[in-house]
């Protein structure tokens, strides 16, 4: 009778071991439902054990052991719902949207007469003034072969522009060429320039120009200054009989005795004051033209050549 209440108590205090053990594994939620039901059927089958400190209380306390610290590494992935991996949020890279080409800067007035200029540097360029008829383009054409001169005539850049299809100015140009008037400066200054920069050289004799004062000095300020001028000085009889001859056959509207008197007075009220302007700085060279052009371009080369011997 006392072996059966002591084997009695030894149970109760088991189970009451067993009960402890399994709230706190469960508290921590780390012991397995199937585990404390394996756990609880050992025990119901110990219960009949009667032998206190045998082997059958060592295997019981054993399994209690082995249950609670199996929910360390037992516990069942099937009552736990997998932690599914946290996907990243797609980048979404936002196409890049076609950019405009970049408009093309606007030169102004300004920025584009800065840009001429500089193109313009270190240029020589030498007036050749002279009243009409007095053999300017013939000893031209004698400088551009014998020193590298382009040789530009004022003249026929409005001639060739009155010709050209289109021109806004071929109108005008006309009507003061045929009336013996002098062409506003602001077109045959942009004629000359033109001409200047497409041709790329450095060396030019402006032939019949300036034509004024304000020619002069606008031509200076706007593009580049002159060198010197080289002026052909001939009476009015020769030259008026050298033009009729000329428009024998030169088909020039302003070779008729009329448009070739009023040519002679604006040289002499315009033209003239421009050499004696030029004069005052001494930038000023005479030739005779009263000779045949042979003898006048003799005299011509010395100038040049005494001018240019150190330059090619």
């Amino acid at each position: 009778m006392l072996s059966t209440i002591r084997a009695s108590s030894s149970s109760a205090a088991r189970r009451a071991a067993f009960t402890s053990t399994t709230t706190a594994v469960a508290g921590r939620r780390l012991f397995s439902n199937s585990a404390i039901r394996a756990a609880a059927a050992n025990e119901t089958s110990s219960a009949p054990v009667k032998k206190v400190g045998g082997s059958s209380w060592l295997t019981m306390t054993g399994l209690t052991i082995l249950a609670a610290t199996s929910g360390y590494y037992l516990f069942s992935p099937v009552d736990a719902k997998p932690v599914a991996a946290k996907k990243e949020a797609p980048v979404t890279v936002a196409a890049k949207k076609e950019q405009p080409a970049p408009k093309p800067a606007v030169k102004t007035p300004e920025i584009i007469a800065a840009e001429k200029k500089d193109a313009l540097k270190d240029t020589t360029v030498i007036f050749v003034l002279g009243g009409p008829g007095a053999g300017k383009g013939t000893q031209c054409a004698n400088l551009v072969r014998d020193f590298g001169f382009v040789h530009l005539s004022a003249g026929d850049l409005l001639r060739e522009e009155q010709q050209r299809p289109g021109s806004q100015y071929g109108e005008l140009i006309k009507t003061y060429i045929r009336e013996g008037k002098i062409v506003p400066m602001e077109v045959t200054i942009a004629l000359l320039e033109n001409a200047m920069l497409a041709s790329g050289q450095k060396r030019f004799l402006i032939d019949g120009f300036p034509r004024k004062m304000d020619q002069a000095l606008k031509f200076e300020e706007q593009v580049v200054p002159s060198k010197f001028t080289l002026y052909f000085e001939c009476p009015e009889e020769v030259m008026l009989r050298r033009l009729m001859k000329r428009g024998e056959t030169s088909g020039r509207a302003d070779d008729n005795i009329e448009s070739i008197k009023k040519r002679f007075r604006v040289f002499t009220e315009t033209s003239y004051p421009v050499i004696e302007h030029y004069k005052k700085d001494g930038k000023v060279h005479t030739v005779s033209c009263v000779d045949a052009p042979d003898a006048v371009y003799a005299n011509v080369k010395n100038i040049f050549t005494n001018l240019f011997k150190d330059q090619k």
